[in-house]
Formats: structure tokens, sequence, C-alpha cells
């Protein structure tokens, strides 16, 4: 390694009984990208914290450019020294445009003409990164797609008004992005290192890992546990490494029986084809981010232009907005889809919600010492854990999952993948949008949609990326 761009040594960290970090060391060379990966709860995302300022450590030292920082190291101190950070949950203010959030963390924008000037830096700077992103500085970010969202907050990351960037943190940058608009990032991750910016990339997706990094770091149960250079491992050394085993998934085949259809629907933007799901069937939905299938999921849920025979169960994708309830305990967002079937006497058993909450904390590996805590004291991917019991331990026949494995460790996915087609095997439907090709293989079939309509219907043994892609970007609908 070369010159150092930053440093940590022995950083602690500790949340009442709980020790997210337990001394951990960490340096990052100047134009390096380093690949940081380990379970939900391993501690990546508080160290991220610390490093950008945002979380004071209990012990430890930070050095930039091989110097020891003196002071109190805070989110300004950080900023003023080129470091920035995108979070696995976005920071962007919902009420102001994108230009707008772009003056938040650039105070040389000021005066007349300020917002011309921030209109500018963020359109040059997307347009760089992500080729075609159908984004206007002036569009309000509540108004965008969460893929969309992550775009702009990525290309804000990125923009310079003065100083030069000398680190920038991706925590799960692509969680929202297609395999598309993926490619573009990682290939602009190559770009910026080659200026000499040094990147931190977290992300559950290990060919992302190791397609775009210099060298690999593996946290476990908030310690370092693995720091070798990129190439000295493989997809099964990694998830070894995060204690974890690799496990080899057999494409699906096609439904030999079919049974009774529970979903029929037809894409509100119009188009001829037809959205299907039988009984036991997991049905995915695919294509380009933004073109239809979340509208999709809510229009089934809604039952509009839907015919659905069956109760409904919906794990939402951007879980801040519409999945956690905040100010509840982590075991409330657990059973509020359940509290029906748990009524006696028209009140709750409060017993039988407890042991329910209990039983699912187990079964999903929820990272907590108590279900009574507040929810936002898990890490993202548990809170995702949380969503997926919520909707397993309800009584839906049929489950819709918008892109539900953001930031969801490896581990943790693949027990899900066995839970799903458990589910599945018993005669549950799940109707499953997922950003992550990859994930398709899960599938007994899947829809490909193309600005809001329905341009293909693969079959199990069709779900390649080729054949995505390629009904992606056809002329004419399939």
């Amino acid at each position: 390694m070369g010159a150092e761009a930053i440093r940590l040594d022995g950083v602690e960290k500790s949340f009442g009984a709980v020790r997210a970090l337990a001394g951990v060391d960490l340096v990052v060379g100047a134009g390096e990208c380093l690949g940081l990966v380990g379970h939900n709860g391993a501690g990546k995302s508080t160290l991220m914290h610390v490093l950008s300022g945002n979380l004071t450590p209990s012990a430890g030292e930070l050095s930039i450019g091989g110097a020891k920082h003196a002071g109190h190291w805070t989110a300004a101190a950080a900023q003023a020294q080129g470091v920035r950070c995108v979070f696995q949950e976005l920071s962007l203010c919902p009420n102001l445009t994108v230009a707008e959030n772009v003056r938040i963390v650039h105070r040389a924008l000021t005066g007349f003409g300020w917002k011309a000037r921030a209109r500018e830096l963020i359109r040059a700077k997307l347009d760089e990164i992500f080729p075609r992103h159908g984004i206007d500085p002036d569009d309000e970010i509540a108004d965008l797609a969460i893929g969309q969202r992550q775009m702009a907050e990525i290309a804000r990351a990125f923009t310079v008004t003065e100083g030069a960037l000398r680190l920038v943190i991706l925590d799960e940058p692509t969680s929202s992005l297609d395999a598309v608009t993926a490619q573009q990032l990682l290939a602009y991750i190559g770009k910026e290192t080659a200026r000499g910016t040094s990147i931190i990339l977290i992300s559950h997706l290990l060919g992302e890992i190791l397609q775009a990094s210099d060298r690999i770091v593996v946290m476990k149960d908030g310690k370092k546990v693995a720091d070798r250079k990129a190439q000295d491992f493989t997809r099964n050394s990694l998830v070894s490494a995060m204690g974890s085993e690799a496990r080899e998934h057999k494409r699906g085949e096609a439904k030999t029986s079919a049974g009774e259809v529970l979903v029929s629907a037809q894409p509100a933007t119009g188009g001829a084809a037809l959205l299907e799901a039988r009984k036991g069937e997991v049905i995915g939905l695919t294509g380009l981010a933004g073109h239809g299938q979340t509208r999709m999921l809510l229009q089934i849920y809604s039952r509009r232009q839907a015919a659905v025979k069956g109760a409904l169960a919906l794990i939402a994708g951007d879980r801040q907005s519409d999945g956690v309830f905040n100010l509840w305990s982590i075991g409330r967002n657990i059973t509020v889809r359940s509290l029906k079937a748990l009524r006696r006497g028209g009140l709750i058993d409060l017993a039988a919600e407890a042991k329910l909450a209990e039983d699912w904390k187990a079964k999903m590996a929820i990272r907590t010492p108590d279900v009574a805590n507040n929810i936002l004291t898990l890490s993202g991917g548990n809170q995702q854990k949380a969503l997926f019991a919520r909707a397993l331990a309800s009584d839906a026949a049929i489950i819709l999952m918008d892109d539900p494995m953001r930031g969801v460790d490896i581990g943790t996915k693949q027990e899900v993948y066995g839970m799903i087609r458990a589910e599945a095997e018993k005669g549950r439907t799940f109707i499953w949008y997922t950003t992550e090709i990859e994930e398709l293989t899960h599938c007994d079939r899947a829809y490909v949609f193309r600005n809001g309509a329905i341009v293909a219907n693969l079959s199990a043994a069709d779900l390649t990326e080729e054949k995505v892609l390629e009904a992606s970007f056809a002329e004419h609908a399939a």
C-alpha cells in the first residue's frame, strides 16, 4: 500500500450492553477501493459512522494523510477533510429539490445564482456516473423513486466545490439500483480511484465487492477477522471468512402442476399482457428499475385493476418510509400484522404476542438482546429481517415483496430463500420484485417490465441476465 488516506486504530464503540466495535484497526490507502463485508450487525455501518464523524468512539485514534487528528472528530471536521458518506438509510431531505440538497453539503454555494450552480454541479455528476438517469435537478426528492434517490445521493457525494475529495464511503450503494445502473457505478468507482480518491465499498453483493475492490476487509462481531487483497479471495472463501457456508443453488424448474390462479392483474399503464400468479408459485418481477414493478405490487395490494383471492402482506422496499414503525419496539413491528389472530376475548393476548415476536426473532436471527428495544436500534439489514418476520408470521396467502433483500447479508439471504421455497411448497404465493437478477433463479417464472408494461414472461429455464436485458431493451414487446 502507498500513502495512507485515512487510518483508524483501536476503535471501540458500545451501545448499552451491545459492543458494536471491539478494537478495530482500519487503513485505507490513497486511490484504493477497500471492500468491507460482514453479516448484518458485524459493525460495518457503526465503523463508518465513526469514520464520518457521526458517532464518537469510546476509544481509539484517527489519522489523516499519515498524521494523527488532534481534537474532536466531528461530521464537520470529516467534511472539511474531504470525507463523504452515502449511508444505507438515505439522508436526502425529501421536501427539498435535488439541487437544494446539494447546497446542504456545499457551503460554498452561496450568493446570487447559487441554485443555478447547484443544478449544473449535480446534473454534470449524474450524467457522468449514471447516463440516462432521468433525474431533473429541480425534482423534489419525495417525488423520486427510491433508485433515483440513491443515484442522486451518490452523485452528491462525488460533487466538489472547494477542496479535494479524500474518501467516499458507499454503504450498500447499489441496493436499489438495477443491474445496468449498478455496473455504471462500479465503472465510475474505477475512474474515481484512478484520480486518487479513496473509496470504501460496503455491499452484501459479493460479486460487486470482488469486481470493484483492490483489498477486502471482513468484519464479524465488531472485529476485523480478515484483511487481504481482493484477488486472494474467491466468492466461496469470502463467504467462509464471514462465517457462513457457501451453498450452491440449483436453478428452479417449471412447476409440473399449476394451482388455482390467485392473482390476475393488468398494468395500470396499459398493455395487453396480464400478470398471473397461481397458488404455490414464486413469481419474479424484473427489468430496469423504475419501469412499473413497484407500481404493480401496490396495485395488487390495493386490489386496483387486479383480481385477488386471499389475504395479502407487503414487504416494503423503502423500509424507512413504508416499512418500519419508527416509534415502536422490534416486537410490535413484527406482530402488528398478526394482532387479529392474537385476540382473546376482544383483547390482545400479550403473552402470545411476546412469544410470536421471540419465535420470529429466533427464526430470522435478528441481532438484538431484547425485542422490546426500539426498531431503530437495529442495523438496516436487521430491520429488514423484522419486516420479513412480520409478513411470514401473518395469515397472508399472498406475499408481495418489493426488492426485499436490500442490505441483507448473504447468510440471511440463503435462509430466507429457503423459507420462501418452503412456504411456497405449503401453498403460499410470492410476487417478488428484485433488482438482483441472480435472485430470479429462486422464481418459477418472471415478468419483465418496460415503460410500465409487461414485455416478457420468462420461464425458470430462461431466467438469465441476457434474456432479461434483451427484453428490457427490446424495441417491441414480446
